[in-house]
């Protein structure tokens, strides 16, 4: 990642919002194996309606972790989140999201009807070892890429992220390429680029010879014309898996 605000450098570009077959919880949610958390062949996506408070446990008195918006602060777009459990407490479905915050993997509880749900088959795992990034479909590879990653001083973080918003820049000789992934984590050596707050992304690339190397402040680095073909796909609240 350029060591410049990723907040700044993306100001104002418009966020896409979610596809596909969907469906508003109106006072309660699917039980049983419809709403669930995430598997290697289908998550749920809860894209919010209207503003919450994402609590330490589904309970309206419980402490709140953050105030949650349905616009996404990036993009400006909708704010989708990944949903990584479901309960029933005090009458009412409550979703467990994972939000982009510090600590990486922070998550929430909030009442379901706050949502409209949508399923998805896809998830991206980054291998940091061989530089590679696989999209799959209902658990099964559709395609792999090369990808730069975090250098030995600013490491790519590794865990269990969701891929926050979708922006286009629409300039493919921008620094960050023609389109911007920010995913749910931060850098965890860096608290801020030049005044930025360390946010971590998958984005394109204007140095494409760096590619299949450790090259970054943290981000994922993709080939432009890689990155527009995921961008025909993902959406946010796609589940990324970072490993070695």
């Amino acid at each position: 990642m350029r060591p410049t605000p990723l907040a700044a450098a993306l100001a104002g570009i418009a966020a896409t919002a979610l596809a596909g077959p969907s469906f508003a919880a109106a006072g309660s949610a699917p039980e049983g194996p419809r709403l669930h958390a995430p598997t290697p062949t289908v998550s749920w996506v809860g894209r919010l309606l209207v503003p919450v408070s994402a609590r330490v446990t589904p309970r309206m008195s419980a402490r709140a972790i953050a105030a949650v918006q349905p616009v996404a602060p990036l993009g400006k777009g909708p704010t989708s989140l990944l949903v990584t459990g479901v309960r029933r407490a005090e009458g009412r479905t409550w979703v467990r999201v994972l939000l982009p915050l510090r600590p990486n993997g922070t998550q929430g509880w909030a009442p379901a009807d706050a949502f409209r749900f949508t399923p998805t088959s896809l998830r991206i795992v980054i291998d940091q070892g061989d530089r590679r990034l696989t999209l799959y479909r209902r658990g099964r590879p559709l395609f792999r890429v090369p990808v730069a990653v975090g250098r030995a001083q600013t490491p790519t973080p590794t865990g269990e992220f969701a891929v926050a918003e979708m922006i286009r820049t629409r300039a493919r000789g921008a620094f960050l390429g023609p389109i911007v992934f920010p995913l749910t984590g931060y850098s965890e050596t860096l608290n801020e680029y030049a005044g930025g707050n360390g946010r971590v992304a998958m984005h394109g690339t204007s140095l494409p010879h760096l590619i299949g190397t450790r090259a970054s402040h943290g981000c994922i680095r993709i080939l432009n014309r890689d990155v527009v073909r995921l961008s025909r796909l993902v959406r946010p609240g796609t589940p990324v898996t970072i490993r070695w």
